[in-house]
């Protein structure tokens, strides 16, 4: 159910940039591929998807970022004592043990790692990127 609502909610910040991203491909290269006896499918798979990549790279670089990050409100309003055990993630642990029970360092430990974790997984796939040739985001 999480699934789905991330994927409902993103959806349409993710329509607008690769609608964008679309909107910058030349038309006169489907027109040729039309010409030589391309079909949809070739045309999706050998024009649109390698004239988008620097985008679609850009924003699974971005994405990594907050691979960790699962939104807060949308877990902690669906636990309860019954489900707390198997349901509870990094930022509705640190609200329990930080301000319900006052642990602040230990809190603010397991968020420094959430966060050490996010920037580790950008400076390598930003690395893998330019190992493939693509620009990256610095």
């Amino acid at each position: 159910m999480i699934v789905l609502q991330m994927i409902w909610k993103d959806a349409g910040w993710g329509t607008i940039i690769f609608l964008a991203a679309l909107a910058g491909v030349n038309l006169q290269l489907y027109e040729a591929a039309r010409m030589d006896g391309a079909n949809r499918m070739q045309s999706l798979w050998h024009i649109t998807l390698p004239s988008i990549r620097s985008i679609i790279v850009i924003l699974f670089i971005l994405r990594l970022g907050d691979f960790l990050d699962l939104g807060f409100e949308q877990i902690f309003l669906m636990l309860n004592p019954v489900n707390r055990e198997v349901g509870e993630v990094f930022d509705t642990y640190v609200y329990r043990v930080g301000l319900q029970q006052g642990q602040f360092s230990y809190s603010t430990a397991v968020g420094l790692f959430k966060s050490v974790v996010g920037l580790v997984l950008v400076l390598v796939a930003n690395k893998v990127a330019k190992w493939f040739g693509e620009e990256g985001i610095y």
